[in-house]
């Protein structure tokens, strides 16, 4: 197709691949700013263009024809490199401008993302952030997102990785809940006990705790063994979302595990800490992650507008999550 006649196609054609990753006419024209009918139409005029169907339309879900697959998958990367290509340039300018999406973990955008964003929007004027919270994968190229913040063990090898801090999870419950059920001695006395799970995978029911091998107080420094327990638990709540659990928490419902960042703060004084750690000689494996990254698919350049970005973030996260817990030891 000569490329006078391909030029007022672009637009739709990008919008095609918006729409392949948000499977929804209304996110789509959310995110480009357009009427939903416009985009239908749109797509619309494109089809009859191509003379193929390219999307599928029913009343619960949009999808795409092989045909519309085929097409996206071969623009995709097109569209890629011509937005790089548009923000090196923009980068020249000096000053750092341009629209970041990003994405986070509610609980952790909640207490401790949106808090820092007025600072960065008020010395960087000229950039301006989406910020979409959500506790699910998010495939951050096929989705159109600059940037997510996550707790893992091991980034993708795929994407560019920057650490902002230091992250733990820990086993609490309230007091309350502790004096009417009694504190567990050992990670095989929760089989007992009302436990709040995170709804995450198949693996929400059962945890893993290791601990030094050994009694305390009779492990050799150095000593490599671990000792691990695998314990199925269950309880009258489950969430994909770590605010609920702990509100159940503070509520007495019963033992769970939490990421720092949202523990409750620290009391005043010397009051009571609303939970107070359970189990502190073992650690749960394989929930949450032991470190905040700041995650953006892999790309030869970085904008200047993400760069400052992550920079604000690891300033601002630089000292974690303090949390307000004491240890109980077992009784």
């Amino acid at each position: 197709m000569p490329s006078d006649q391909l030029a007022p196609l672009v637009a739709d054609l990008h919008l095609l691949t918006v729409l392949a990753a948000t499977r929804s006419f209304t996110e789509t024209a959310r995110r480009l700013g357009v009427s939903k009918a416009s985009a239908s139409m749109r797509i619309s005029e494109l089809e009859r263009s191509a003379g193929v169907l390219l999307v599928r339309r029913t009343t619960r879900s949009v999808g795409l024809t092989e045909a519309g697959q085929q097409l996206v998958n071969d623009m995709q990367p097109a569209f890629r490199r011509i937005s790089e290509s548009y923000s090196a340039a923009c980068d020249l300018a000096g000053t750092p401008r341009g629209l970041i999406r990003l994405t986070a973990p509610v609980a952790l955008g909640r207490q401790h993302l949106a808090p820092c964003m007025a600072a960065f929007l008020q010395q960087f004027p000229d950039i301006h952030i989406e910020l979409e919270l959500t506790d699910r994968f998010i495939n951050l190229a096929n989705e159109g997102f600059d940037l997510a913040i996550r707790h893992t063990n091991a980034p993708p090898e795929t994407h560019v990785a920057w650490v902002l801090c230091e992250t733990r999870s820990q086993l609490v419950a309230s007091p309350q809940y502790l004096a009417r059920r009694g504190t567990p001695a050992h990670p095989s006395e929760l089989t007992a006990h009302d436990c709040l799970l995170y709804l995450r995978d198949s693996h929400a029911g059962s945890w893993t705790f290791a601990r030094p091998a050994g009694l305390p107080g009779k492990r050799k420094p150095g000593d490599g063994a671990v000792e691990r327990v695998g314990v199925h638990v269950a309880g009258s709540l489950k969430a994909n979302n770590s605010e609920v659990l702990r509100e159940a928490l503070l509520a007495g419902l019963g033992i769970g595990l939490l990421p720092d960042f949202s523990m409750p703060p620290a009391p005043d004084g010397n009051g009571p800490a609303p939970l107070v750690q359970v189990l502190p000689d073992w650690q749960v494996q394989g929930f949450f992650g032991e470190r905040i990254y700041a995650l953006r698919p892999w790309s030869a350049q970085v904008p200047k507008a993400v760069q400052c970005l992550v920079e604000h973030l690891r300033q601002s996260f630089s000292h974690g999550f303090p949390a307000g817990l004491k240890k109980l030891s077992a009784q």
